[in-house]
């Protein structure tokens, strides 16, 4: 898929290991990563961005500002947005770059899509070729709409069987990444297949690769189908052509994963490969949770919660970021929203919310974390503290004991 997609976009029959020049379909900076990429495309003397109308900008990593200097900095980037007339632009609380670009039709099939940011690689569930660049590089895209790239090998997972109850595409994730260690996949793209992926909803589908970066990928793809096309039935933004691998389509390595037993997963501090079962971890003392972020923070995420802690009480400071405005409506307008409040859970602004340490959410050194998020890094939510990757179940289910357990238990 990602070769004939760079075929595409670079104009002449390309394969893996080699280096082409390709159009950008389309750009995506956020608050975080445009300042630094707008000072550099003012560095290199450009005064007009090559297409406003490929270019999307959202807030969401420090939304709403955290200090005066935030403030003055995302303020200098609403006057170059005005300046340069790109119409893409999403104001504090639309939502984390990676929902809000999925919902508003952005990620189609066929498409080569590049962020100022890792988990860009998330659109790859809509069977596209998406991946995160440097600041440097996207500044390189806002003034040519062009970047080089090494086209990647590509890596088949086939996941069959059923997951079980409260094993979701967060598990599935998590389960695999400790399998292949986070280097297991550097610079290839991750190709999914199999009954499991096919019965995934979009939302699973997102998860599933906006991690794929944490095994070292290039980019995680699931080949479209008709859940794809449904998606984004009045809701892309130009005609897309999707892309499929040929049956003979060369691999440099294949897995296959029966997910029939496969327990909630949690990943320990402080890698996201540092991967068990949830039964192994069951008991740990917890701090605070969060739930939400690019990778769990979607409206079925929120139900899950829900679910689980309806007509309950949390023992520990929970904290619900949504993923978007849309999403958060969505959970108000049908009681989700409702039944987490009653719970004793706080809401905050839809977009990134504490994922990387920025505010509404921050840990201490000496604290417990279970977190929904994609990564655990030593000092990710703060100078210390240990995180603990999970679903929104387990996250849940820990919430309502104040200590990690099993979802099945609750």
């Amino acid at each position: 898929m990602s070769e004939k997609i760079f075929s595409r976009a670079s104009g002449e029959q390309v394969k893996a290991d080699e280096f082409v020049i390709a159009d950008v379909d389309y750009a995506m900076a956020h608050d975080g990563t445009s300042i630094l990429a707008v000072k550099s495309f003012r560095d290199m003397g450009v005064e007009k961005v090559w297409n406003p109308e490929r270019i999307v900008i959202p807030f969401d990593h420090l939304a709403p500002a955290n200090t005066e200097t935030t403030a003055s900095l995302q303020n200098d980037i609403r006057n170059w947005i005005h300046d340069q007339q790109i119409e893409h632009f999403y104001e504090i609380g639309d939502g984390v770059c990676h929902q809000v670009l999925p919902e508003n039709g952005f990620a189609m099939p066929g498409k080569l899509l590049v962020g100022a940011d890792s988990h860009t690689c998330t659109y790859g569930a809509f069977g596209s070729f998406a991946t995160g660049v440097g600041a440097t590089d996207m500044a390189e895209i806002f003034a040519s709409g062009k970047l080089w790239f090494k086209v990647p090998e590509s890596i088949k997972i086939k996941v069959d069987g059923t997951l079980k109850n409260h094993v979701y595409a967060k598990d599935l994730t998590l389960y695999i990444i400790g399998k292949m260690g986070s280097a297991g996949a550097t610079y290839k793209a991750v190709e999914f297949y199999g009954g499991v992926i096919e019965n995934l909803s979009m939302s699973g589908r997102m998860t599933l690769c906006n991690m794929a970066i944490e095994m070292g990928a290039k980019t995680g793809i699931v080949p479209p189908d008709n859940k794809t096309f449904e998606y984004l039935k009045n809701r892309a933004v130009e005609d897309y052509e999707p892309v499929y691998s040929d049956e003979d389509a060369i691999y440099s390595e294949e897995y296959h994963i029966n997910a029939d037993e496969l327990e909630p997963q949690v990943a320990k501090p402080h890698s996201v490969d540092n991967v068990a079962n949830v039964t192994d971890v069951s008991g740990t003392k917890v701090d605070q949770v969060f739930i939400g972020t690019c990778t769990n923070g979607r409206l079925e995420d929120l139900e899950v919660a829900a679910e689980i802690l309806k007509g309950k009480k949390v023992s520990v400071r929970t904290i619900i970021v949504p993923a978007s405005r849309s999403t958060m409506i969505e959970a108000v307008n049908n009681g989700t929203a409702e039944i987490l409040l009653d719970a004793g859970a706080t809401f905050g602004t839809p977009g990134c919310g504490p994922c990387l340490g920025g505010h509404m959410g921050v840990i201490s050194e000496d604290e417990v974390c279970v977190s929904t998020a994609n990564r655990n890094f030593k000092g990710r939510m703060g100078k210390g503290g240990d995180i603990y990757l999970t679903s929104p179940a387990t996250a849940a289910a820990s919430a309502l004991t104040g200590k990690i357990t099993d979802p099945r238990d609750i």
